[in-house]
């Protein structure tokens, strides 16, 4: 009888995750991040962003902290993504057990895990988070996904606890951006 009841609430959980789960596709273009919208722009991003590490501004090879990666570099320029100028930040995410700054600067393709990228958006975009887009790809330009399957594109974790907005909101100056900050 235990192992009836069991099964039948199992069955009932997996009927309404997948119930959910068939809203939250349909849903898709009203997320805050992850739509077809914001999947097309960070296509376009990345395309305009082609060259990026020949950006004359750009760091040098720094320590890095979770959920970025142990080595972080970071580029800024003016891109255009369809004929409008935007200010972008890429941060490229270097990991790897044995990853260092110099191990880093020494084979960077070895230990690229990933690129995020900041783009202030039109006003208007996203207006109570700077209108700041953000995106995270894999190494080759793939957006990534959440361990949920969302993609990484647009206003990331807008609204809950953890997340793009939620971490860049804490930096000095209400500007979202950590490195010029003391």
């Amino acid at each position: 009888m235990l192992r009836s009841v069991t099964l039948g609430i199992v069955v009932v959980i997996a009927v309404f995750l997948a119930a959910g789960m068939s809203l939250q596709m349909q849903d898709m273009d009203k997320m805050p991040f992850g739509g077809k919208d914001d999947v097309a722009f960070a296509g376009k991003l990345w395309s305009a962003m082609k060259g990026y590490q020949d950006w004359q501004m750009a760091s040098d090879f720094y320590p890095g902290a979770s959920p970025h990666g142990k080595v972080l570099r970071m580029y800024y320029s003016v891109v255009s993504v369809d004929d409008k100028p935007y200010h972008v930040i890429v941060k490229e995410n270097y990991a790897g057990e044995d990853a260092t700054v110099e191990s880093v600067r020494k084979s960077p393709h070895k230990y690229l895990g990933a690129v995020t990228v900041m783009l202030q958006r039109e006003a208007g975009y996203d207006p109570d988070n700077g209108n700041w887009f953000w995106v995270k790809y894999k190494a080759d330009g793939e957006i990534e996904k959440n361990p949920m399957g969302m993609t990484l594109a647009g206003r990331v974790a807008k609204g809950m606890d953890a997340g793009c907005i939620a971490c860049h909101a804490h930096a000095k100056g209400n500007d979202y951006i950590f490195f010029n900050d003391e």
